[in-house]
């Protein structure tokens, strides 16, 4: 594995997302003396937040699964997952609703998801539900040190028996017909493919190997912080904090100071000057290559994957049939995907996920109502360019008269708190305007996925999931590890703890310290 050759005592990381809370963590846990610039006044990036009313909103993700990559994260400095960030785990993971009117409960514990799938489709589908159940589970083994959690520099370095593996699996066949090879109810199979979403494809289009991401919510679990998914990024930023790692909120970045190939210095648009030895990168792709004086060249260009709005709604009532997460299917399926992926347009029969937090922490709205979170799957502004601040309004209306119509309330009854479009995705300069950064095509995968070690620059590292190795809350915090491993190298023994030292700051253990 290729690391940052040189010295890299003082490491400057440009971002307080995920990765980049993620990236100083296991930097400073091994040593480093780390600075983290945040343009914006609070820690998370894409996990954001938005108050009003006395509602407090998340504005990024809304599903948290695999806690343990965040107890790993933690742990690089001495910090428990159970002391910093209290999690209620979901049961269900999901409520799914079906056009036809049936709904199902989907459990991570295999023996009620059984019992759910025997009582709504039958016992052939209940036994194909535990095949396919060991399959993603086997899927996962294969995939996630060797594929998912490891720095590769080239297709060459896949070439390990885990490829051989993988291939016994069908991990290179498409995804829908892997799970069709174990249930056949097209409803269930919507369950363990909807995923894909994230990867910015179509079932039919997308990898087999994918499907490891329904494992991390239907078999891994669904996990909900006290507080909020803001608690998440306030968790890794106060571990951060009191490990002695310094935070410049407020701060944006304007340029980098190079000697020949090496960065020496992150300039600030306060005309600040922070010496470095190495520098992390984990802001959006094309600013991270702004800053680094272009991007490299590629055979083809860069596909991201669709965007989406996003609706916050307060609501009276206790919200019967709901769960935290609901999925609303509509009656098309393969149409959802030509919409948004071939076609660039707005969905004609939305699928849509209804997030209700409430459910689990009523502390986030005021007594007696509902925080509710709609997303809506949408083009990104390249495949479909609408005028969202124009059309945005109507769309909104038309989405929650379609929720209001599939569960049974009165559109008056709700209130539109805030909303978030591809406009403001791109914004905030998030590029095409998605919050899922590139697909997951074949060609945007793995060692063909913007790499996070730059050739054109010896002391700089890119994190976040525009590089490997790819999109969601799990794997933004593993790029922020494979960043620090670009750095440091891989430490031997992954659990190794910090100590504190005389200055009440967290640092290696000298007795594992690999240097």
């Amino acid at each position: 594995m290729r690391t940052v050759a040189g010295r890299t005592d003082r490491i400057v990381v440009i971002g307080a997302g995920l990765s980049g809370l993620a990236a100083a963590l296991h930097l400073a846990g091994r040593g480093r003396e780390v600075t983290v610039v945040e343009r914006a006044p609070v820690p998370g990036g894409r996990a954001g937040r938005h108050d009003a009313h006395g509602h407090r909103m998340d504005t990024g993700p809304t599903v948290l699964t695999m806690p343990g990559i965040v107890g790993d994260t933690l742990a690089a400095v001495g910090e428990s997952l159970a002391d910093r960030l209290p999690l209620v785990r979901l049961d269900p993971a999901y409520r799914a609703r079906f056009a036809d009117g049936t709904s199902l409960d989907v459990h991570t514990d295999a023996e009620a998801m059984t019992e759910a799938v025997r009582a709504f489709a039958g016992p052939a589908e209940a036994a194909g539900y535990r095949r396919l159940r060991r399959w993603l589970t086997r899927l996962h083994e294969v995939e996630y040190a060797a594929f998912i959690a490891a720095n590769v520099d080239s297709p060459l370095g896949l070439l390990t028996p885990r490829l051989a593996q993988l291939a016994a699996l069908r991990g290179f066949g498409r995804w829908d017909r892997a799970v069709g090879r174990f249930v056949r109810d097209e409803r269930l199979r919507r369950i363990f493919t909807f995923q894909a979403l994230y990867a910015g494809l179509a079932p039919r289009r997308a990898l087999a190997l994918y499907a490891v991401i329904a494992y991390m919510d239907t078999v891994g679990g669904v996990y909900f912080p006290r507080g909020g998914m803001r608690a998440l990024p306030d968790a890794l930023a106060g571990a951060a904090a009191d490990a002695g790692i310094v935070f410049r909120y407020a701060t944006a970045v304007a340029s980098l100071e190079r000697r020949g190939r090496r960065v020496t210095a992150v300039r600030t648009e306060r005309g600040e000057r922070l010496a470095c030895d190495a520098v992390v990168l984990s802001c959006d792709l094309p600013e991270a290559y702004r800053l680094l004086g272009g991007a490299p060249r590629r055979p083809w260009r860069l596909r991201f994957a669709p965007s989406a709005v996003v609706v916050h709604l307060a609501a009276p009532g206790v919200w019967a049939g709901t769960g935290h997460h609901t999925l609303l299917f509509g009656q098309a399926w393969d149409a959802v995907f030509d919409d948004l992926v071939r076609d660039g347009r707005l969905m004609r029969d939305p699928s849509l996920l209804l997030t209700r937090p409430t459910a689990t922490d009523p502390s986030l709205a005021p007594p007696g109502r509902q925080l509710l979170s709609l997303l809506a799957p949408v083009p990104n502004l390249n495949d479909g360019p609408f005028d969202w601040d124009r059309a945005g309004p109507a769309y909104v209306s038309e989405l929650i008269d379609v929720v209001a119509g599939r569960l049974g309330f009165a559109p008056s009854t709700v209130d539109t708190l805030h909303v978030l479009t591809p406009a403001d995705w791109r914004r905030q300069g998030l590029a095409a305007g998605t919050p899922f950064s590139l697909a997951h095509t074949f060609a945007q995968t793995g060692p063909f996925r913007p790499a996070n070690l730059p050739r054109t620059v010896d002391n700089a590292v890119l994190a976040g999931c525009g590089t490997v190795p790819g999109v969601g809350v799990p794997t933004a915090l593993l790029s922020g590890r494979l960043a620090a491993d670009r750095i440091t190298g891989v430490l031997a023994d992954r659990t190794r703890r910090t100590v504190i030292g005389p200055d009440r700051r967290r640092v290696p253990d000298p007795a594992s310290d690999p240097r």
